[in-house]
């Protein structure tokens, strides 16, 4: 049983790695949020950032990642289910970007406030 559950978690992180592999190498939106998490890590080890700052730098890369993810999937089912423009698919492919530009928001945000201090200051 123990082992059961175990191989499935297994075998569920392998498809989790392919898909954030083929997110990666197929999407430019994410190829561009991946650019700048790599840029502000760099960032964070340049003006060394408290422990409590990496925490919540990274908890922001995730969530704009994730954000980001979620937004190429809804829009790719979006389009299997209609491909041709529909007014209700435009709608929910808006939610799903503005769903985005929060996460990306409130990033910028807090990167202000982590550095902002550390460079002017």
């Amino acid at each position: 049983m123990a082992l059961k559950f175990i191989t499935g978690r297994l075998k569920g992180m392998k498809y989790s790695f392919i898909g954030g592999i083929q997110l990666i190498r197929t999407e430019a939106s994410i190829q561009v949020q991946l650019g700048v998490a790599i840029m502000i890590t760099i960032a964070g080890f340049y003006h060394h950032i408290t422990p409590t700052e990496w925490i919540i730098q990274t908890l922001c890369i995730g969530m704009v990642m994730t954000a980001e993810g979620l937004n190429t999937a809804i829009e790719g089912i979006a389009d299997f289910i209609h491909p041709e423009h529909h007014e209700k698919i435009g709608k929910i492919k808006d939610v799903a970007a503005g769903a985005v530009g929060f996460a990306a928001l409130i990033s910028v945000i807090v990167a202000g406030i982590i550095y902002i201090p550390k460079i002017f200051f």
